[in-house]
Order: structure tokens, then sequence, then C-alpha cells
């Protein structure tokens, strides 16, 4: 089950703890005549179908929208008989503004973070605009999340290009703009994994994709590189040699 806890930054529509630059705060995207009712029922969608066995994909960028969105989950956890976050794999959407605290919070409930670098790149001015410089560098917790090892990474198409490739050496410029230039082979094989074997436990089917071994799915591309040799902002200008989907070969380079 989708749902979507508040919009985006970028108009002033995600519910956040700072301040826009016209005094506001944001809301939520829930009916409600006050922002405590919207509260309350956001709450009970979270917990109505976490107990019902639903996986939760909450759209949710402001801080104060996440923050509800862990405190729900943990909350319906708690409850006798209710099957643990971890199983149902529950996942923040974009969580663009998720503080360091919240990123850790998610890992030990086991909420994936499912990010899009490309936002950071091509929005950052935009925001430090909206809500100051010190909340754009905050924002995008890239490097925490993928230590925590909650991040998934995605594009959403057709907003953003989908080209993975591109997404990696975004997000690997986010996070040695944000925590220094240390471990770029380390950041890389997780960045790898954040678009392959990650969002495969995202969708509870690591049994049988999101990585390449006998028994599971054939969906693969082979570069015309190493990406260990040109490194994350070497990707994007790798060519895709072959192309394997379902283990018939759809696309070939030469």
């Amino acid at each position: 089950m989708k749902l979507f806890g508040d919009l985006i930054p970028l108009s002033r529509q995600a519910w956040t703890s700072r301040s826009y630059d016209d005094g506001s705060h944001g809301d939520l995207l829930v009916e409600g005549d006050t922002l405590e009712e919207k509260v309350a029922d956001l709450a009970e969608m979270i917990r109505v179908a976490h107990l019902e066995g639903l996986q939760l994909g909450v759209h949710a960028t402001g801080d104060r929208t996440i923050q509800l969105v862990i405190d729900a989950i943990a909350e319906a956890e708690a409850a006798p008989g209710s099957p643990s976050a971890r199983e149902l794999a529950h996942t923040v959407i974009h969580g663009d503004l998720a503080t360091p605290k919240q990123i850790e919070q998610m890992a030990a409930l086991g909420i994936w973070l499912n990010a899009q670098s490309g936002i950071a790149t091509q929005t950052f001015e935009w925001l430090a605009a909206l809500m100051g410089e010190d909340a754009a560098h905050e924002a995008w917790r890239f490097g925490d999340a993928l230590d925590a090892g909650v991040l998934v990474l995605s594009s959403d198409a057709p907003v953003l290009n989908f080209d993975w490739r591109r997404g990696i050496a975004d997000a690997d410029a986010r996070i040695v703009a944000t925590a220094g230039a240390e471990g770029a082979e380390r950041r890389l094989l997780g960045l790898l994994r954040a678009y392959t074997a990650v969002p495969a436990a995202q969708d509870r089917a690591a049994a049988w994709k999101g990585t390449i071994e006998v028994g599971k799915v054939a969906d693969l591309a082979v570069l015309a590189a190493d990406p260990f040799e040109v490194g994350a902002a070497g990707l994007p200008s790798v060519e895709v040699d072959l192309t394997v989907l379902d283990g018939r070969v759809v696309f070939e380079r030469f």
C-alpha cells in the first residue's frame, strides 16, 4: 500500500521542523480540519495497514512526517500479535530531510529508505533558497543510510532519468560532499548493491532476484569497463555492452 504523507520541500509542502522562507512548516497530505486530525488519521492508516500485514510505502520528505511514520510503525509493531516491521519491509519513499537519528531508528525497525540521488543534485540550491544553506547541507543523508544498511536507490522516473549509472555518480558525490572522501571502493560497492541486492530485499524478493547466482532470474547488464576501475564519477560514461532480461539477450552494443 502506498500512502502520501506529505509532498515536497520545494513547494513548501513537506512537513518540517525548520521553517521555510515564508515562515511556514508545510503540512500533511491528509484530509482533516486541523493538523492534529491529520496526524491522527495518517497514523491510523499506517496502523491498520501494518496490522493487516500489508507492506507500506509512505511518501514522506519532511522530517516531521518521517518521524510520524517511524513512530506509527513502531506503535503498530508493539501491538500483541502484530507482525514485525522488518518482516513487512515498510519503506519511506524519498526521505529528503531524514535526520541521522531517524535513519538509526529506521534501521532498528527494519524500515527502508528509498531515495533518489538526482533530486539532491538538481535541487540543492533550490532547497537552500527555501530553507537555508544549513538545511540543504543536512538533507539527503545517503551516507548515513548506506552505513545503516537501509539505503535503496531508485530513479523516480519520469521525474528523473532512470539511468542507474548517473544515480550512483550523484549519490557518491553527495556522500563525499557531506561526509568526506574516504572509502571510495566500499562506497561504490554499497551503491551498486543499493540498485540491485538491497531493492530485492525491499521487495521481499531477495530469494529470487537481486544478485547474479544460480537459481535467480537472469536480469543483468554487462558494462564495457570495470566500475571499480572507473569509479563512481566515471560510471555515466561507461557503455552498456549487453543487457539480459529473464535469460534472454535484449540488447547488444556490437
